[in-house]
């Protein structure tokens, strides 16, 4: 009876891992997106087809994003089956596996400054850190059961 309730719980919290890192990627893909629509249409930014090398735009992007991807990290602790902080550590993987790759992309065809993609990228694993140790902080009160990025 054991064997064979572990075997069809494998699966399952399998499925719920997945959701819970899925559920983080999509918060921070959907918020992000849909920010920059907004502000394209207010003409805040520029036409999509238009480079934005403004700083202070290229800031505000990078500012909503930081703050959607700690978000996104929180979502993906909270529907974790189990083991948060590997899920929020998995999901800042990913992010920073993407944000790479869009800085290699981007960055050669002059859209905006270089710094930009480089600290989409080099913000992954930090904001993911955060958004697991807010949840964390939220939901238990004990920072020390959070461990550090490289510790």
């Amino acid at each position: 009876m054991t064997t064979q309730a572990t075997s069809d719980s494998h699966p399952r919290r399998l499925g719920r891992s997945i959701g819970a890192v899925v559920i983080g990627f999509l918060t921070v893909v959907v918020l992000s997106l849909g920010t920059d629509q907004a502000l394209h249409v207010l003409k805040v930014y520029p036409p999509w087809d238009q480079p934005m090398h403004g700083p202070k735009l290229n800031l505000l992007a990078l500012t909503y994003r930081i703050i959607y991807t700690v978000a996104g990290n929180y979502l993906t602790a909270r529907f974790a089956p189990s083991s948060p902080m590997r899920h929020v550590w998995t999901l800042g993987l990913i992010g920073l596996f993407f944000g790479t790759l869009g800085a290699i992309a981007t960055i050669p065809m002059n859209l905006g400054p270089a710094w930009y993609p480089i600290s989409i990228a080099a913000t992954a694993l930090p904001c993911s850190w955060l958004g697991g140790v807010l949840y964390r902080k939220r939901h238990n009160g004990r920072w020390n059961e959070v461990p550090a990025p490289g510790l």
